[in-house]
């Protein structure tokens, strides 16, 4: 076979680093978004964090003006499946640049690339007006609040130190887990190395040592403590109310017949107890005002707050949408940095590394103002077609798709999925993430269609207003979604059902 050459002529879109940049921090969460910020600054002199009450702008000069993209590729018809799927992001970036919003720092044209974007500010430490929620006091432990209590106990140094082992063998829950012969050994396995054999008869002594113990332990603060099963759980708690027939019924109820309970078999509950619907309603109210997890409540919380991108408020009968300034870096070029470069090239000796980085910066703060046009644009579409959402919850929430917003403001469909993850968005019902407001449909008797979401609200609505002598079945469920046109399978209801934790029929039924 004969080798030749040929030239060949195509056309496809190149991701520069700028472009894969853009993309990087339009699909971040605000969290990492500042995370990676912080890191930026850290490695890029140019790049600073401005204070609130500095100026806005830096003046900007002729030498430092922004160069146009002349790095993108020129690709007249771009081929988005050429990229699979992230070549649109290109021209999302030149559809924004085109359109103003109140976005809370002024949409700006491209010689507005050294100005400060308004948000996240440090928290000074001095200012007495700040909010300090996010501080969290010193709490007390479980075993340090034993530990207190077993301090005030009149007891010898033997029968502390056998309380303090069983105090720590509890788990956050306040439960006993290991059993009473399992924790013998381990004691008797702390011996030292050379002493003797223990007997059967000391093994047995130590097991009686450790259950008086236990019993210390049990009679401590919070009732329930130090239990080896929620039915002895719920047994001390009662033991350590004042007697009542009330209270004897209950505690006959916890010791023997728990697993009716669970069960919910309330005509076996009565023939076993003897007793009537307001004796046993009474019983049953009392039990569950116990707590089945003492220890739960000295378990640090493990807190995470939600900083949203947008607040949507009503005004004069719009909703209208605007982005929360504390969500968005305050960043602008290093005016020091930028005149050294400024004498540097008018001698004509820039320093290249400097010339990267200040273009580097540039590029940054274009692309994080960019960022935050496309989640006000997106947020602004959301809220245009959830109007009644915010107007009566979420009955009235409406189906959206991705695909919908994206034909609407003319971005490809990833870029709508990469701004709806992970962004928050505050209204007066709530906080919610973006794709929250999406969801499938089911069809309605009218031709129209309902969505997935409105329909769990039904859902719970129905449950929440339902008899608990007769709970509403699933085929129930479904007969009544029917009468109001909307027509869904059972199957659909016991998935919808099981996704908001609501327990069958046989597990709703009440006296």
């Amino acid at each position: 076979m004969k080798q030749t050459l040929q030239l060949r002529l195509s056309q496809h879109l190149a991701l520069t680093p700028q472009l894969q940049q853009s993309i990087r921090l339009l699909q971040l969460s605000t969290q990492e978004l500042n995370q990676e910020i912080d890191q930026l600054l850290q490695d890029n002199p140019l790049l600073e964090l401005a204070e609130p009450h500095e100026g806005s702008f830096v003046p900007a000069r002729d030498a430092l003006t922004m160069p146009q993209a002349a790095d993108t590729a020129a690709c007249p018809n771009p081929d988005p499946a050429n990229v699979a799927g992230n070549a649109s992001d290109a021209n999302d970036g030149a559809a924004d640049a085109g359109n103003t919003y109140d976005d809370g720092y002024g949409a700006g044209n491209d010689s507005d690339w050294i100005g400060e974007m308004r948000s996240r500010q440090p928290r000074d430490a001095n200012d007495d007006d700040g909010d300090y929620s996010e501080l969290q006091s010193a709490e007390v432990s479980l075993r340090e609040h034993l530990g207190a209590q077993l301090g005030l106990m009149q007891l010898d140094a033997h029968d502390r130190s056998l309380v303090s082992f069983l105090v720590e063998a509890l788990d956050d829950d306040g439960y006993l887990e290991q059993e009473m012969e399992e924790l013998a050994d381990v004691l008797l396995g702390s011996l030292p190395g050379d002493a003797a054999k223990p007997e059967d008869g000391d093994r047995e002594a130590l097991l009686e040592e450790l259950n008086i113990a236990l019993r210390r332990l049990q009679s401590l603060d919070p009732p329930g403590i130090g239990a080896r099963s929620p039915q002895e759980c719920l047994a001390l708690q009662l033991e350590n109310q004042p007697p009542s027939p009330v209270r004897n019924l209950a505690l006959t109820l916890v010791r023997s017949h728990l697993d009716l309970l669970a069960a919910r078999d309330f005509a076996k509950l009565k023939r076993a107890l003897r007793c009537n619907d307001d004796e046993l309603r009474a019983a049953h109210a009392l039990i569950r005002s116990l707590n089945p997890r003492p220890g739960a409540q000295y378990s640090p919380l493990d807190t995470r707050y939600i900083l949203p991108d947008v607040v949507v408020r009503k005004q004069r009968g719009h909703w209208l949408v605007s982005l929360n300034q504390a969500a968005m870096p305050l960043l602008r070029i290093n005016r020091l940095y930028a005149d050294i470069l400024q004498q540097q090239r008018g001698s004509g000796t820039a320093h290249a590394g400097l010339s990267g980085q200040l273009q580097e910066a540039k590029w940054l703060i274009k692309n994080v103002k960019q960022r935050f046009d496309t989640i006000l644009r997106v947020s602004q579409a959301i809220v245009e077609r959830q109007q009644q959402f915010l107007e009566h919850g979420e009955v009235a929430m409406r189906p959206l798709t991705l695909r919908e917003i994206a034909d609407t403001l003319g971005l490809h469909e990833s870029t709508i999925s990469r701004v709806t993850t992970q962004k928050f968005m505050a209204t007066p019902r709530g906080i919610f993430e973006l794709k929250y407001f999406f969801g499938s449909h089911v069809a309605t008797d009218a031709g129209g269609a309902a969505s997935s979401t409105a329909i769990r609200a039904l859902i719970k609505q129905l449950v929440s207003e339902e008899d608990g002598r007769k709970p509403l079945s699933d085929a129930k469920i479904t007969e009544i979604l029917g009468r109001q046109g909307i027509v869904v399978a059972r199957r659909t209801i016991a998935k919808y059902r099981e996704g908001l934790n609501i327990p069958p029929v046989n597990l709703r039924k009440s006296l």
